[in-house]
């Protein structure tokens, strides 16, 4: 296919790209009408990536090129049941032509059975693609009535948990405060660092799903600590503010796929050679890439006066960026990873092996302690 035009201007961070996933009933069309209904979103493109109909309330007012349709409140939306690559590429190119309204960002709904994990791939990989659009966040909507037997039975459902950056909690209304308070102390075992955000009705405002990722597209300043949330790692009181059994971790029933699924944090007090950091990853994703859900952290690597920021997803990196400025006085590096049957003693020890630096910062006295949630 033809190169993509350069962006320009503003549009030069790439054009964000928020992936809306959810299991099967959970409530993700319903969210998704609520937002196209918002002003804020109307210069929003949608990719619906699955099969079927398109599942929008919204009235159409008039027809586009090929499968994309424009909506009474000026969204532009599509049905991909190919190659969103490919997709991604069109609809730039179209967009470049003037053959469909312009629009700001976009908004991908996937498949209630999907991986999240191919879809960032493609955002990271494709060159074409990564270099005009860019991931602004993964929004997971989950049911609360039915969520806990959902997570028992699959394990997609785990892992759209697990790899959000915010989790919308639907259908409040028909659990009980006792059921709710243990699926959120599930969610926060999953993924400490997601914040959890009840959804009535599918309202929720924009902007609490927009501008997850690390860079802010106006002032093109990275806001480490919201992306990162470290602290959410972080010993025994990681849990604070959540209002459930503090036990509740560590008695999950062995049968649950979410035990094979763990996040956790750990910090190195010293720079870290560069060299033998990347030897570290490139040997981690060459073995254990496909247990390797998600990392990103900000690392102090020697040499470097500037912080440089990390992320992947499975055996698939992101081109590491050097930020501006460190986002405190604390110089640490800190690594944030959300694993599958990978034990964190395994990352630890390989770590040290490689960089001859102990992590350092929780709870396992093996290695200065590891800062860890399961």
């Amino acid at each position: 296919m033809t190169d993509l035009p350069p962006l320009s201007g503003t549009e030069s961070a790439g054009l964000p790209v928020t992936l809306l996933t959810g299991f099967l009933g959970s409530g993700k069309t319903t969210v998704l009408n609520g937002l196209l209904a918002h002003p804020g979103m109307a210069r929003t493109a949608v990719i619906i990536n699955e099969f079927g109909e398109i599942g929008l309330d919204h009235q159409l007012v008039a027809s586009a090129k090929d499968e994309m349709i424009l909506l009474k409140s000026g969204c532009l939306c599509c049905t991909v049941k190919g190659d969103l690559i490919d997709a991604l590429r069109r609809l730039f190119l179209q967009r470049v032509r003037g053959d469909v309204p312009e629009f700001d960002r976009v908004v991908i709904e996937t498949t209630g059975l999907a991986d999240p994990a191919p879809i960032i791939h493609t955002l990271m990989a494709d060159p074409l693609v990564a270099a005009r659009y860019r991931l602004d966040g993964v929004v997971t909507t989950v049911d609360a009535a039915n969520a806990m037997a959902t997570l028992d039975a699959h394990e997609e459902a785990v892992k759209q948990v697990a790899m959000a950056d915010r989790i919308l909690l639907t259908k409040t209304d028909l659990a009980d405060a006792e059921a709710r308070a243990a699926l959120e102390a599930r969610l926060h075992a999953l993924n400490p660092a997601a914040r959890v955000l009840p959804v009535v009705a599918g309202a929720v405002d924009p902007g609490a799903l927009t501008g997850l990722g690390l860079f802010d597209p106006e002032t093109k300043s990275a806001d480490v600590r919201r992306w990162l949330r470290a602290e959410a790692y972080d010993g025994p009181d990681h849990d604070r503010g959540h209002h459930h059994d503090h036990d509740h971790h560590h008695h999950h029933d062995v049968n649950r796929h979410d035990d094979r699924i763990e996040a956790f944090c750990f910090t190195v007090d010293r720079p870290i050679d560069p060299f033998a950091f990347e030897s570290w990853l490139n040997v981690l994703t060459s073995f254990r890439g496909p247990n390797l859900l998600r990392i990103k952290g900000i690392v102090n690597l020697a040499g470097h006066e500037r912080p440089v920021a990390i992320h992947g997803v499975q055996e698939l990196f992101h081109p590491a960026v050097e930020l501006p400025a460190w986002p405190s006085e604390d110089r640490r590096s800190r690594i944030v990873f959300i694993t599958r049957d990978l034990d964190r003693a395994v990352i630890a020890e390989t770590f040290a092996a490689f960089t001859d630096a102990a992590p350092i910062g929780g709870d396992d006295p093996r290695f200065g302690g590891l800062s860890s949630t399961r």
